[in-house]
């Protein structure tokens, strides 16, 4: 019998991050309370219940602390305080006491590879060659004829050095020229690093996603990296084609092997805290599944960590299963994290359908198959929405990334623009002013108010999809194994004790016929919300973009 969604099939509270549902908060878009046209934490207070509506266990926020937005709060000039413009210390402990009333798990993110070129740690140690902190980030000496140290490129254009006219050397910065990159070489940056993260586990939050997590350490001899041989393994995970950064094997400036006992000592500071998480992002082209093995295994590191893997424009069976499959070969004790969106990619609706019409058959199918894959999910604002991408004109764009490489590609801004809460209202109810990015009337016709009174909508089909989820727990921890298949179609099989679930999922625009798995019996279809396949005559019947869930004998 079908367990109701308030029972956890999870025995252990401690695991709880394990095949959890993790729902990212944005909070420049989600919610607007004192009319600057900016969301704020505030704003996420009020729509907490919102989130603890859909069924998820966590709320990711991105970065809310204090910064000069050149890269949208991923530069951080105090690790310790909330910028003004999303509010106070104060309303961060009003929000984290309200998802705890909720019972949503609280994580937060971490961008400790570098800092803004804002932070007094960086003042300081741009001030001199001989101060406290004269080497707490990479500085290195010109080659002699002015140029930069190496070939290293910066992942937002250019090279990964800037020269500074009071030190007389170059810094790296693997992102933005006024992102800095921290010197994790030197144990009192890792001590410094730590001291604000025990902040913020004092403070109660449930766990740290870790931005860039493999760019913290850099090669001590500053060796060039190597010419990029191509691969289609590797095509434009870490870049779009457009931007010389693919070009490289990225040996040298990242994925250091120092990382491991770092993230060591990041892993024993939160063991002095119950119940803890972490989920690291990984970006390492083709070697990113290899990396994740080495962060996640032994128990000593990372909880958990994505990749770009399934952040691609592939919705294939073939690269899912490639994916998934790669993933559990490589990955022998440690635990992934997958997701088809987040702030840094293409909404998935936009990236994976063919015609527009498409888009909200896409979004069912896309929550019916990740929230069926072995491994936690990560949902972002308003993929429940079934929303895809937002177009902008160039004068709109914010992301620094975007304007740099414009036309050609045009950046992150169009997954970011504001969540969409009321039809009627003004910006779509998010905020009473001009908001920093314009709300798309496409998104307006999807909002939360006009999907709240339809039971066929795509949020009412992501709330019963993930309570699905939790009610079984062959879903949360269970075995998983794939079955061949024609290439239109992904086939495999869950469980956990005597339970053995099987899922199939037509990719194909059409319908289509495929036999019973050899060796296995269906006891009875199950009514995963949303699937209206069949089995009539031994065959599996399958409408298009559709699937079937069937417990087998």
């Amino acid at each position: 019998m079908t367990k109701s969604p308030a029972q956890s099939p999870r025995s252990n509270a401690a695991d709880w991050w394990r095949g959890a549902v993790i729902y990212q908060v944005y909070p420049r878009s989600f919610q607007d309370t004192d009319g600057d046209g900016i969301g704020d934490i505030k704003g996420i207070i009020a729509r907490l219940p919102y989130i603890a509506s859909l069924g998820v266990d966590a709320i990711w926020l991105s970065p809310f602390f204090t910064s000069p937005q050149a890269d949208m709060g991923y530069d951080v000039s105090d690790y310790c305080d909330v910028d003004p413009m999303f509010g106070t210390l104060v309303d961060f402990d009003a929000m984290m006491a309200e998802a705890k009333r909720l019972g949503l798990k609280v994580i937060i993110d971490q961008v400790i590879s570098h800092t803004s070129d804002q932070h007094p740690w960086f003042k300081e140690s741009r001030a001199s060659r001989d101060n406290a902190k004269a080497d707490w980030y990479v500085w290195a000496a010109a080659k002699p004829d002015g140029t930069a140290p190496n070939n290293w490129l910066s992942v937002f254009g250019g090279p990964a050095w800037e020269w500074d006219g009071v030190r007389k050397q170059y810094y790296m910065h693997n992102f933005l020229a006024s992102q800095p990159d921290l010197n994790f070489h030197n144990k009192d940056v890792q001590d410094a690093v730590l001291d604000s993260v025990k902040f913020w586990l004092d403070r109660g939050v449930d766990g740290f996603r870790l931005d860039t997590v493999n760019y913290y350490f850099h090669d001590k001899e500053l060796r060039d990296n190597p010419p990029h041989v191509p691969d289609s393994e590797d095509a434009g995970l870490d870049a779009p084609d457009v931007n010389p950064y693919g070009m490289q094997s990225h040996l040298y400036d990242k994925t250091q092997p120092e990382n491991i006992e770092f993230l060591k000592r990041f892993r024993a500071l939160l063991d002095q805290y119950p119940d803890r998480t972490t989920v690291g992002e990984v970006g390492d082209g083709a070697r990113s599944l290899k990396t994740v093995a080495a962060y996640t295994s032994g128990g000593d590191k990372l909880h958990m960590c994505y990749t770009f893997d399934l952040l691609g424009p592939d919705f294939t069976p073939s690269h899912i299963r490639h994916c998934v499959e790669s993933f559990q070969k490589q990955v022998k004790d440690g635990w992934v994290c997958w997701a088809f969106s987040n702030h840094d990619v293409t909404r998935h609706v936009s990236r994976f359908v063919q015609q527009p019409q498409e888009r909200e058959a896409v979004a069912r199918l896309a929550i019916s198959v990740l929230s069926a894959l072995r491994g936690s999910i990560c949902l972002y604002q308003g993929e429940e929405l079934g929303l895809p991408e937002a177009e902008l004109a160039f004068e709109d764009l914010r992301d620094p990334y975007g304007i740099r490489f414009w036309p050609a590609f045009k950046g992150r801004d169009g997954c970011r623009t504001p969540m969409v809460w009321e039809k009627a209202k003004k910006q779509a109810g998010f905020s009473t002013a001009k908001p920093w990015l314009p709300v798309s009337a496409e998104h307006q016709a999807l909002s939360v108010d006009v999907q709240e009174k339809d039971a066929g909508s795509v949020l009412a089909h992501y709330r019963s999809t993930l309570a699905f989820r939790k009610c079984h727990p062959a879903l949360i921890d269970g075995d998983m194994e794939f079955l061949a298949t024609n290439e239109d179609v992904l086939a495999f099989i869950r469980s956990k004790g005597d339970d053995r679930l099987l899922f199939v999922f037509n990719l194909r625009r059409g319908p289509q016929e495929i036999g019973l798995p050899k060796g296995h019996g269906v006891r009875e279809v199950f009514p995963m919300p949303g699937l209206t396949g069949s089995v009539v005559d031994g065959e599996i019947r399958l409408g298009s973009l559709d699937g079937i869930c069937a417990r087998l004998s």
